[in-house]
């Protein structure tokens, strides 16, 4: 379990996995969600990468500017479908055409994370991705699937939990990183800050 020390921490996130994942490592925060227009970052010929790291930036600046003095972490996760840019669904409508792409072929699931504190300049910005290969959907799972209304608020119109997940076959990588937050690669970051 890391050290606490004296340093304050806000997740600037409203997502209940993130928020989960960072209190299951044992790190004690504040939670503040940042009030950014997703929509004024541009998702076309751009590296879905380099994307999620904007957006994970800008996320975490947006925060550090009402708190100077603490280490404030954003994170933005996507999914690249074939280079394309999967976000979360809008609609019903969207979640169930997501969901007929995702579910045919392996994508990568990329979560960038960026921790900043304006007080000393400190500005980090790294991103993690998992290749993650789906098993086939029926008509009917995906039906059941968009009923279901658990794609709302996701990237790629799907959630992963701890224990996997009937539709996925196997991940390779970071499982946390398909949950939306990758515990390996803020721990490495963190250390870096806190010890």
């Amino acid at each position: 379990m890391p050290e606490q020390h004296s340093v304050s921490i806000i997740l600037a996130s409203a997502s209940p996995r993130r928020r989960e994942l960072l209190a299951g490592a044992g790190y004690k925060f504040t939670v503040c969600p940042a009030d950014i227009d997703e929509s004024a970052f541009l998702a076309e010929c751009i590296d879905p990468r380099e994307y999620a790291k904007q957006l994970a930036l800008a996320k975490a600046k947006n925060v550090a500017e009402k708190f100077p003095d603490c280490l404030v972490i954003g994170a933005d996760t996507v999914v690249d479908f074939d280079g394309q840019i999967i976000g979360k669904p809008a609609d019903a409508k969207e979640a169930e055409q997501i969901t007929k792409k995702l579910f045919s072929a392996p994508h990568m699931v990329i979560t960038a994370v960026a921790i900043v504190r304006q007080s000393d300049g400190t500005e980090l910005n790294e991103s993690e991705t998992t290749t993650v290969y789906p098993k086939k959907m029926t008509t009917e799972q995906i039906a059941e699937h968009v009923k279901s209304k658990t794609w709302q608020d996701k990237a790629g119109a799907y959630a992963i939990r701890e224990g996997g997940d009937e539709f996925i076959e196997k991940i390779d990588g970071s499982i946390t990183n398909v949950m939306g937050l990758p515990m390996e690669l803020l721990e490495r970051l963190l250390g870096g800050i806190i010890d």
